[in-house]
């Protein structure tokens, strides 16, 4: 027996046998003989031009395709984020996207220097149909392709490579005749569909042929789509092919060179931006990455990372959440809660190490020059709140808690008391089995340290001027079920209420590590207390009193502090 057969009898532990998928009916995938490749070396600096492809290709790969009004909510986003360039359909073969383009053109929805692109296959009826639909349109540019792989040539049409750049000079000629008498401008595109598949000295073949064929010139120049439309490799074997393409095209001064990549192996933006890297200028792709299969370039990942980089994206995605909330209602897909730059998650942290780095980041942070700890961008650049940054569960800690406080309360805790009350919150975690709400932490943590159930309680108070200009302090106060005035002078309201305590209780405390804060604002705003007393034999206890009342919610946290010591010693 040999080794490899050893391996693959030896039982997994799921019962299975380890190496049972059947691998061999796959090959890999031969690498580009390019030795002096320039690409890894290059920095992308600048942003390329996007085309939006969601109301053509992302359209066509929803299980219910948009309508005319859903198309015109989808079209007005785009144009509010910058593109410059939407493919907006199929009209010569489907009607609703007939209907919407005219509807755009009609009603003079088409921005000056936005083009419309179009896809159409080369059949003169075909574009006597686009043609009809395009008519009154200011800038148009017109998407022409037909498959060159070596697997669809043989498997599907049957087809030589010299039949196949026939069949694309022939329908470029009629696309050309086609548009002879149309009034608007129009840029000519053309895909090698398949191009990942395609052998790459055919693929410059037969694009020289269509761009000599359609008359493209330095001063008018085509587009060249260098499709993945099946991604088949890794990323950087895409590079390869682009630039090898680009070096070897002899038409390159006389053609924009654009991608479009699709995601099979989930390397769709990875594999954009190399292909940028070996020399592109052009991307297709749609918002959140919809598409056939597993989807098209993201063109919010692929211009987020750019804006990482400080390179400007020429697209804005400052409203990121309701870019995501229109698209999922068009698309009728929900974008996941982990989608770069967009998901509701992605600036979250559950994890207590990362809600301390976060915590202490963002106390430190030039707002000029960005740098946090696990934040690669501001979440404020794209619409998002600081505060969505920490949230509590089960796997947080100190840090998450005191940072969810602060921010959504300004309630800042002291080390000592968030520490003690973080192993409450986790608790709290523990038996609701789920994440926990700012709202229920602020409400625990005045639950657990505003304490008036014990033997004390505050039941009314007078502020005097004492001797010396002292403040005085005569209060009334219930200790196990009777009442008690307590009389005392200090430099301060909470001076004067200890010593009275200290003096007529016989009670030996201190006030140590005083906090205030303000909760809410406006007439029904409340004041938080946060303070310890200590003693010499029974160490630190904290307490919180809660009034609209500052003086009144100092003399609670006094009286709660007593209240939690005492049941702390009982």
């Amino acid at each position: 027996m040999s080794e490899q057969q050893k391996i693959v009898d030896k039982p997994a532990r799921t019962g299975r046998k380890i190496g049972a998928m059947p691998f061999e009916k796959y090959s890999q995938f031969e690498p580009i003989n390019l030795p002096d490749r320039q690409w890894p070396s290059r920095l992308l600096t600048q942003a390329p031009r996007w085309c939006s492809v969601d109301l053509r290709d992302g359209n066509q790969a929803l299980i219910d395709p948009m309508n005319v009004d859903e198309k015109l909510r989808l079209w007005d986003l785009l144009l509010d984020i910058g593109f410059s360039e939407i493919e907006v359909g199929f009209p010569a073969a489907s009607q609703p996207d007939f209907d919407f383009i005219r509807r755009i053109v009609d009603e003079g929805r088409i921005p000056e220097g936005v083009s419309i692109q179009v896809l159409c296959q080369a059949r003169a009826e075909l574009i006597e149909r686009t043609v009809e639909a395009l008519e009154g349109a200011p800038s148009v540019i017109f998407h022409l392709y037909n498959s060159t792989s070596e697997l669809q040539r043989r498997v599907v049409f049957g087809m030589d490579r010299q039949s196949i750049v026939d069949l694309a000079v022939e329908g470029t000629k009629i696309v050309r005749d086609g548009l002879a008498n149309f009034s608007s401008d129009v840029t000519f595109e053309y895909s090698p569909e398949s191009f990942t598949g395609t052998e790459l000295d055919f693929a410059t073949d037969i694009c020289s042929a269509v761009a000599e064929t359609w008359g493209a010139t330095p001063d008018a120049p085509m587009i060249i789509n260098l499709p993945s439309t099946v991604e088949m490799a890794t990323p950087n074997i895409y590079a390869d092919q682009i630039e090898w393409f680009i070096r070897n095209f002899d038409k390159r001064d006389s053609a924009v060179i654009s991608l479009h990549t699709h995601n099979d192996r989930g390397t769709g933006v990875a594999a954009t931006e190399l292909g940028l890297m070996a020399g592109a200028q052009r991307v297709e792709g749609t918002l959140f990455g919809n598409g056939e299969r597993t989807g098209n370039c993201d063109i919010v990942t692929v211009a987020m990372n750019l804006f990482s980089q400080g390179i400007d994206p020429t697209l804005d995605f400052r409203g990121m959440p309701e870019i995501r909330e229109v698209v999922q209602s068009v698309n009728k897909l929900a974008i996941p809660e982990r989608h770069p730059y967009a998901g509701e998650l992605v600036f979250t942290a559950f994890s207590g190490s990362h809600q301390d780095a976060i915590r202490k980041g963002m106390s430190q942070v030039d707002r000029k020059s960005w740098e946090v700890p696990y934040l690669p961008i501001d979440p404020e650049d794209v619409g998002s709140s600081y505060r969505e940054t920490v949230r509590v569960n089960s796997q947080s800690g100190k840090g998450g808690i005191g940072f969810l406080l602060e921010e959504y309360f300004g309630v800042g805790l002291p080390r000592e008391i968030l520490v003690e009350f973080s192993v409450i919150v986790q608790g709290m975690t523990e038996e609701f089995g789920r994440e926990i709400k700012p709202d229920e932490i602020l409400d625990k943590l005045i639950a657990t340290y505003s304490v008036d159930t014990g033997p004390y309680r505050l039941i009314d108070y007078d502020l005097l001027t004492g001797r010396d200009q002292d403040q005085r302090c005569i209060a009334r106060v219930e200790v196990s079920d009777n009442q008690v005035t307590v009389d005392g002078e200090g430099g301060g309201p909470i001076e004067a209420f200890v010593n009275a305590l200290v003096e007529t209780l016989n009670e030996p405390l201190s006030v140590v590590d005083y906090h205030e804060h303000s909760l809410g604002t406006g007439t029904d705003a409340q004041a938080i207390c946060i303070l310890a007393i200590e003693d010499a034999t029974k160490g630190r206890c904290y307490g919180i009193g809660v009034s609209r009342n500052t003086i009144t919610s100092s003399l609670n946290a006094i009286i709660s502090a007593l209240n939690r010591r005492w049941a702390q010693a009982s």
